[in-house]
């Protein structure tokens, strides 16, 4: 009844929750089930048991709902805590440093081998996809697969044989336009020109919020309201929901055929998401860099100094090389800002965000709208269906695009909060119900349905692309930041990667370790990096030869 299109999108969040059932599944066997059963219990060291200060509020309201610092958190608790220092094969697979770091790439590399998989299937079910791949009579003549056997592939074979006919009458209307050429320039570099101003402004406002949010956090927090506690993640969804729509009204100008619309609707909102989430996240990163590593080193050296004092203190007054350790209460031990569990909590927080504006922006925008079309069209001055508001029709690109952006804000933040996988799984499932009753109940098809490539592999390629750019601050944040000293499975490392050399050279054998040696060795990376240039320049040159073979042979077909 919808079309091919907005089919796929429902079969694609299915995808995407078995995926994250996968991660979830590495995630709670990794490093929550050790954790729980083999960690160190909650009061035994500071960084499991909740400051003093902050005791007789940890548990209102208003802290859990806020994801303050308090301990009692679920996700610091996960995120935030070490096995004892052990060096041996078990503490390889069951220390919490080891296991964040190999669960943390084993979820790209899943990732990666799932979407792969799934691409090569679509490719030899459908092949190339190009437009000289079938001839006119064959769409209406041999559409039809007649070894479907599933009642559901016939129902989405159906529903895009439908949409291949719309889209092949709306591109005879196209052809037979008449239009102005200087005007329709003019007018696609003014909407041009609106977009990139509202792409900058969204960025500069991002940045400037999450500035701002960083001021807010050094003062009281009891002096702030509501919305300056939580105005980054309000501005995030804000800039979510109205862009899109914003940039939809803004290519009415440009007049495009509705393919290369399309195109370019899903190319400016993937923009947009991408330029949003990175300056936030330079932003943060800044934020990381410039105070609370500094702040971090202040403690760190205030509390050796301390420690040196009292060693030298009591060894001179009792006349003993035998110190006992202080004895402070773990709650009393002075900490560090733990950047991380800082940084997990802004993903937390904007990914709760995210889902109570999506649910929020159905249930009025979708539903809502739909009961006062229905119940109001019979007592009002014109045709509420035809005209406004009318139903609304279901935003592929929008809730595409928001599907792949919110697994990249995942796969970033699992890093430093597994337990955001869980939560996206609990979204996901919600997500798929919630939405199928929306589309039913509240939405209509669409009236020119046009898919934004031929191939089925669009949806995998724009996962593939977020995937890798989401790898890249994991990987800066594990190569270049310094960890916390006191807190977080990393903490008494230069680096985070550190911890992974250590375990080579400690845990491994001794060929192992020489084999990653040899592999890191620059002049074995560099005629790598050539052999796979060259290796990729074939093999285009060879797809080319074969595609043009393809076209010749048609040709001669049709002669």
């Amino acid at each position: 009844h919808f079309g091919s299109s907005v089919a796929s999108y429902f079969i694609f969040l299915r995808w995407m929750y078995g995926l994250n059932l996968v991660l979830f599944g590495l995630m709670f066997g990794l490093v929550m089930l050790p954790e729980v059963l083999m960690g160190l219990p909650y009061g035994s060291i500071p960084r499991k048991t909740v400051p003093r200060e902050e005791q007789a509020t940890a548990m209102d309201y208003s802290v859990l709902f806020e994801f303050g610092i308090s301990t009692y958190m679920f996700m610091q608790q996960i995120t935030h805590s070490q096995f004892v220092n052990t060096h041996t094969f078990y503490a390889l697979l069951s220390s919490s440093a080891n296991g964040l770091v190999w669960v943390c790439m084993g979820p790209f590399l899943s990732s990666y081998f799932e979407a792969f998989n799934d691409a090569e299937f679509e490719i030899a079910l459908t092949g190339d996809g190009a437009e000289e791949g079938e001839f006119t009579f064959w769409k209406m003549f041999t559409s039809w697969d007649y070894l479907i056997g599933n009642p559901e592939t016939a129902d989405n074979k159906y529903a895009s044989i439908t949409t291949s006919f719309k889209e092949s009458i709306v591109d005879e209307q196209e052809n037979q336009k008449d239009e102005n050429i200087h005007l329709r320039r003019f007018l696609r570099v003014l909407a041009n020109f609106l977009i990139i101003s509202c792409l900058g402004g969204s960025g500069y406002l991002i940045y400037f919020v999450v500035k701002r949010s960083q001021e807010f956090a050094q003062s009281n927090k009891q002096n702030l309201s509501w919305f300056e506690k939580n105005e980054v993640e309000f501005v995030m969804s804000l800039l979510g929901l109205v862009c899109p729509p914003l940039f939809e009204t803004i290519a009415e100008l440009e007049d495009y055929h509705p393919r290369i619309a399309l195109k370019w609707q899903l190319g400016r909102i993937f923009a947009l998401f991408l330029g949003n989430l990175y300056t936030f996240l330079f932003a943060l990163f800044d934020e990381v860099t410039a105070k609370k590593l500094e702040s971090e080193k202040v403690i760190k050296n205030s509390t050796e100094w301390n420690l040196s004092q009292y060693y030298a203190n009591y060894s001179s007054f009792f006349n003993t090389t035998d110190v006992p350790l202080p004895n402070v209460h773990p709650a009393d031990v002075i900490r560090g800002p733990c950047w991380e569990t800082a940084v997990g909590i802004e993903f937390v927080k904007l990914i709760v965000s995210d889902i109570q504006v999506t649910y929020l922006t159905i249930l009025v925008g979708d539903f809502a709208r739909a009961v006062i079309v229905r119940f109001l069209n019979y007592c009002w001055c014109w045709d509420l269906e035809a005209g406004f508001p009318s139903y609304g029709e279901f935003d592929i690109s929008g809730n595409v695009l928001g599907l792949i952006f919110n697994q990249g804000m995942i796969w970033m933040g699992a890093f430093y909060a597994p337990g955001l996988v869980g939560l996206n799984v609990l979204r996901l499932l919600s997500s798929m119900y919630y939405q199928c009753w929306a589309v039913m109940c509240c939405n209509v098809p669409h009236e020119r349905v046009f898919k934004a490539s031929r191939s089925n592999n669009f949806y995998m390629g724009l996962l593939l692309l977020v995937l890798f750019l989401s790898l890249l601050p994991v990987v800066y944040t594990i190569m270049t930041l310094s960890p916390s000293f006191d807190c977080g499975p990393f903490s008494g490392q230069e680096k985070m990667y550190d911890i992974i050399m250590q375990t080579i050279e400690q845990d491994l054998p001794a060929f192992v370790g020489n084999i990653f040696v040899y592999a890191t060795n620059p002049g074995l990376i560099i005629p790598a990096v050539l052999l796979m240039v060259l290796a990729i320049y074939y093999l285009n040159a060879v797809s080319k030869a074969y595609k043009q073979a393809n076209i010749d042979l048609k040709k001669k077909m049709q002669m």
